[in-house]
């Protein structure tokens, strides 16, 4: 411990002495002037950016056609309008020193302070590239302060102090260099992953000889394997032993199934679905009192979507263990059944006809698959039908093409002299008790 305290105070004192023999150049008086003129520069990049920064929103105002991305490759650079001109300008008063003055020395200052600039603008711009907001922040500030470290030329008295920061677990040795290069290289490998994940993906979502449930099997399974792989590369590049990781990855496991059965039950259950092809994304379900379409299939849950804009996130072992109704299964094809009476007055023959007739007239309803009307019962007030029909679309609703054959078969009576009756009921008011006996 004692030695690892030494060798963190020997590196430690290196850097600082590094620190001020480069803070003790920056009194000569060349070197000052190129400060004055980096200042300088700073105020005209400023007064730059105030002038021009409305100009340039406005013309990107006018690009409203253009790709997303280029709109916002462009809303970045006029983020950071002020650290690109205050890198042009730098580098021409490093030019104009160097037309003046024949030794390097006179302008070194502005050439280092231009390059760390552009190292800047140059970071923020393809750190883009890291969709997640708290990782792309994570990435330029990694990277603008590894640049500013190496042009000043501290890196390896940096270096050697990071590697000081160090823990001992035995014979395991894990020090702040070695996490932060574990941390770059996962991150580029991830971001890699990502954008290899991204283009399959696509690829494979639009190949129409894959079905839909494969489809999102095969995309789950690629970004399973190359994250894991990515993960592991990482550690691996920068010197971990995966032997220790992976025990603990046992005892970590054992510890989930028990603490994570329900989720574990769920992931399970996605996998079955996706292989069993049960159901798949645009197929049309009923679950309980849910009837909508699916939306997506994710690692733990269905996304199911109503006829009135609710968005149900259903349990992937809900549509395992329960009764699912899937309406398009193995083909489009729903009967739909509707029930009404009629008088005893009207001629049953008459109304099947009607009522076939008035259903064929219907859109949606399909007329090679004729509709069918049956007598079911011969109640208290009315006879009793029911009245078969096939659609091909049930994503378009059910509910509406009831009532539409309802409408059609109020019409159809209304014109025939159908009646549909009702109960009726007959109400007596008696009089006073002699008036009842009367009676």
């Amino acid at each position: 411990m004692e030695s690892e305290i030494q060798s963190l105070l020997s590196g430690l004192s290196i850097f600082w002495a590094s620190l001020k023999n480069f803070a003790g150049t920056l009194i000569l008086p060349s070197r000052l002037v190129q400060i004055a003129v980096a200042l300088v520069c700073l105020l005209l990049a400023w007064a730059t950016r105030v002038w021009f920064s409305p100009k340039f929103e406005t013309w990107m105002r006018g690009l409203e056609k253009r790709p997303k991305w280029q709109l916002r490759w462009l809303l970045v650079v006029h983020r950071r309008l002020m650290l690109l001109f205050f890198a042009v300008y730098l580098w021409l008063s490093a030019f104009g020193f160097a037309q003046i003055y024949a030794f390097p020395s006179r302008r070194y200052l502005l050439v280092l302070l231009a390059t760390i600039a552009t190292a800047w603008f140059c970071i923020r711009i393809a750190a883009q590239l890291v969709r997640n907001p708290f990782l792309r922040r994570m990435v330029v500030w990694a990277l603008s302060a590894y640049a500013t470290v190496y042009y000043l030329g501290f890196l390896d008295e940096t270096m050697t102090t990071l590697d000081n920061l160090a823990i001992q677990f035995g014979t395991f040795r894990l020090s702040v260099l070695a996490v932060l290069k574990a941390l770059v290289v996962t991150g580029v490998l991830f971001t890699l992953a990502r954008m290899i994940a991204s283009t399959a993906s696509v690829r494979i979502r639009s190949n129409e000889d894959i079905s839909p449930s494969m489809r999102v099997l095969v995309v789950k399974v690629l970004q399973i394997a190359l994250y894991s792989a990515a993960f592991f590369i990482g550690l691996k590049a920068v010197g971990f032993d995966l032997t220790g990781l992976a025990v603990l990855s046992g005892a970590i496991g054992v510890g989930l199934g028990f603490g994570l059965q329900k989720v574990v039950s769920n992931l399970v259950s996605g996998v079955i679905i996706l292989l069993d092809k049960s159901i798949k994304p645009g197929d049309v379900i009923s679950l309980g009192e849910t009837f909508g379409w699916i939306n997506s299939l994710t690692a733990r849950y269905v996304s199911i979507t109503t006829r009135d804009g609710k968005e149900y996130l259903i349990p992937n072992e809900d549509l395992i263990t329960g009764q699912v109704v899937n309406w398009s299964h193995s083909n489009d094809f729903v009967r739909l059944d509707i029930y009404f009476g009629t008088a005893y007055g009207d001629d049953p023959h008459l109304v099947r006809q009607i009522s076939i007739e008035a259903a064929k007239a219907v859109n949606r309803v399909l007329n090679h698959k004729p509709p069918v009307c049956h007598i079911v019962g011969f109640g208290d007030n009315s006879i009793d039908y029911i009245l078969r029909f096939w659609i091909r679309d049930p994503t378009d609703g059910l509910t509406n093409i009831r009532g539409n054959v309802y409408l059609a078969l109020w019409d159809a009576f209304q014109e025939n002299g159908i009646s549909i009756p009702f109960p009726q009921r007959e109400v007596r008011l008696l009089g006073d008790r002699k008036e009842t006996e009367k009676l």
